[in-house]
């Protein structure tokens, strides 16, 4: 089920405010917020509830096991058994086939491909990758002490299955969301403030992202070689924007929808390509994996703790598997891989300019934005290996962007109309949409910020207040989402 469809909008949310605010009992809303989170994972796919169902009862019972050890020895033991069980059932949904890709490829190179191997046909559960992180933060917090074992399973499954977060995060601490599932109430601007986020992720994925999926799409799906590098750059730019809208849209729908619901979720974007280096970047961007792989991939192998040639091993080890957990496929690998180089080429430069006048220099203001539109030209070309089904139309798409073509392309203009016929975007709209996600992107705050300020306690120069003005701005994204409402996925979903 889709937060952007009129089965979620129209049937599901209702039915889940009716139930949930006819009582106010807590343990009777979480029963509502458990049942109803449940129906949401299996309207897609009813058989892989018992799947999450597993994975939370596996991480609920190792929970108490190591939260009842007193021996170190016993409880390092029993952690690491728990994240192989739970890395074994997510590598055989989404890695089997690409393990068995990688292995017929290397026999056929050293064995003649005399003996390969077959093929399965694995659907991959939706949300996985995101429940699986969520379950294993929540054991190794118990191991580190930072929280006690829940002993109260419904509390346990509803911290792993909550629907709002539950199939594209954000990721969640369970120490961060213990006291709220426990002791909480729901506030008239609470409510209300859920509402107005909720709407700005809507028109997000709904008007920006969906829009800008056609011409992505369409591109990709035609020959690259007919399509002309200014075409190109354009599908590059639209993708990024297109990535970041969907994204960021979905994050406010799941902060939104629990606000409404009296749950304060983490944040999970703080205007990403306003990054000055691809190491802002990342700390702004999926800000909660990012969290995550740092706590409980890169600390744990070392973090910057034995030297410099170390920290950067640990750092392109992580950003490989950060590649990896968001997609089965070499081109994700490569993609990690490339933000885990650009990630030592940043932080070399940094530790070299540390305490020098260059520092002080490239921190005013004509700098900056200079080291944030080479961020943002380094994101670009780094999307398009993200894009590309597989690594040949990455390298080819690549080439036509930064070579001239021998060939005759479809210029600019002519490639957009021959590309969308009848399609909600056209050409002659591209432009001012462009304009409007540029101040979006670069001149506007966060949406967090602007509903709720900064966590300094002050406000952006454009923040929420109650008047006729506000009232016009949300009533036409909410309008014009309705409309344009056709069911697209969002991407992360696929992660």
């Amino acid at each position: 089920m889709l937060f952007s469809s009129l089965v979620f909008l129209w049937y599901f949310l209702p039915a889940v405010f009716f139930l949930y605010f006819i009582t106010k009992n807590l343990h009777i809303r979480n029963s509502v917020l458990l049942t109803a989170s449940l129906f949401f994972y299996a309207w897609g796919e009813p058989k892989y509830v018992i799947l999450m169902l597993v994975s939370i009862g596996l991480n609920y019972f190792f929970g108490l096991w190591i939260g009842r050890m007193q021996s170190k020895h016993r409880m390092r033991l029993a952690v690491t058994t728990c994240v192989f069980l739970n890395l074994l059932l997510l590598g055989y949904f989404k890695y089997f086939n690409f393990a068995v890709e990688i292995a017929n490829s290397l026999l056929s190179r050293f064995a003649g491909g005399a003996h390969t191997l077959s093929f399965r046909e694995i659907a991959l559960p939706v949300g996985i990758s995101f429940y699986t992180f969520q379950a294993l933060s929540y054991v190794v917090d118990v191991y580190r002490g930072e929280n006690q074992a829940q002993k109260n399973p419904l509390n346990m499954m509803l911290y792993i299955s909550f629907f709002p977060q539950l199939i594209a995060g954000p990721i969640v601490k369970y120490h961060d969301i213990e006291e709220q599932i426990e002791n909480r109430t729901v506030t008239l601007e609470g409510f209300s403030y859920g509402v107005k986020r909720f709407i700005f992720g809507l028109g997000k994925k709904v008007i920006l992202a969906n829009t800008f999926a056609e011409v992505v799409d369409a591109v990709y799906a035609y020959q690259a070689a007919d399509v002309s590098q200014a075409m190109l750059w354009l599908t590059a730019l639209l993708y990024m924007l297109q990535i970041y809208f969907d994204f960021s849209g979905y994050t406010d729908m799941a902060v939104g929808a629990a606000l409404m619901l009296g749950l304060r979720l983490p944040e999970n974007f703080a205007a990403p390509y306003k990054a000055t280096g691809i190491v802002d970047f990342w700390r702004r961007w999926h800000m909660t994996l990012g969290r995550w792989l740092h706590d409980c991939l890169y600390q744990p192998l070392g973090g910057s703790r034995h030297g410099r040639v170390r920290q950067y091993a640990n750092l392109l080890l992580t950003m490989l598997v950060c590649g990896v957990w968001h997609g089965a496929g070499l081109t994700f690998l490569l993609w990690g891989a490339l933000h885990g180089l650009l990630l030592l080429v940043n932080h070399a430069f940094r530790h070299l300019l540390r305490g020098s006048l260059a520092e002080r220099v490239l921190a005013l203001p004509p700098l900056r934005a200079l080291c944030v539109l080479v961020t943002f030209l380094c994101l670009t070309v780094a999307w398009v290996l993200f894009r590309a089904g597989d690594t040949g139309t990455a390298l080819h798409v690549w080439q036509s962007m930064f070579l001239w073509s021998d060939g005759h392309p479809l210029p600019l203009q002519q490639g957009l109309e021959a590309l969308l016929p009848g399609g909600l975007l056209e050409p002659r709209l591209l432009l001012p949409l462009l304009a409007v996600c540029a101040v979006i992107v670069w001149a506007l705050p966060c949406s967090q910020h602007v509903m709720l300020g900064r966590a300094d306690g002050s406000r952006p120069w454009l923040h929420w207040q109650p008047n006729l003005l506000w009232a016009v701005a949300l009533a036409l994204p909410a309008l014009a989402s309705l409309l344009l409402m056709q069911g697209h996925a969002f991407l992360s979903f696929r992660f």
